[in-house]
């Protein structure tokens, strides 16, 4: 057995039907559907306005944008251990994916004195972790 002896089952092959311009073609006479090669233009409406056309653009897309992981002090409160990094609560599964860094928020309350490694804090989770006798560790940026 070689590539070249190789045939497809009987009947598998079928002789394209050649489509004129004709009366029977089902293609019309004129116009750009008749001709071969024709394809349509995604979203085009008949020569009417296209919908993405016709609404309006607005906002903005920050190409520089940021985006933390973000832990609120009130979750880190429910979790067992004292000291906590982005390497930890990744382990823990809190956060999902590191993103651009780790910020710690400071929604929940805080009882107990722990000490947070991340890139940012928010004002009120540095008060808060201070308040309870723990300590807040930056990370500094790449």
């Amino acid at each position: 057995m070689n590539l070249s002896g190789l045939k497809p089952p009987a009947g598998q092959k079928h002789k394209k039907q050649r489509v004129g311009q004709g009366m029977g073609s089902g293609r019309g006479a004129k116009g750009d559907r008749s001709v071969t090669g024709y394809s349509m233009m995604r979203g085009f409406e008949g020569g009417q306005m296209p919908l993405h056309r016709r609404l309006p653009k607005r906002g903005f897309t920050n190409i520089f944008r940021k985006e933390y992981a973000i832990v609120n002090v009130g979750r880190l409160q429910q979790l067992d251990g004292d000291t906590f990094d982005p390497g930890r609560l990744l382990d823990l599964g809190v956060i999902h994916k590191l993103e651009d860094g780790l910020k710690i928020l400071g929604g929940g309350e805080l009882t107990r004195p722990i000490k947070v490694t991340a890139h940012l804090f928010s004002k009120s989770a540095q008060e808060k972790i201070g308040k309870a006798g723990g300590a807040v560790t930056l990370i500094a940026a790449e």
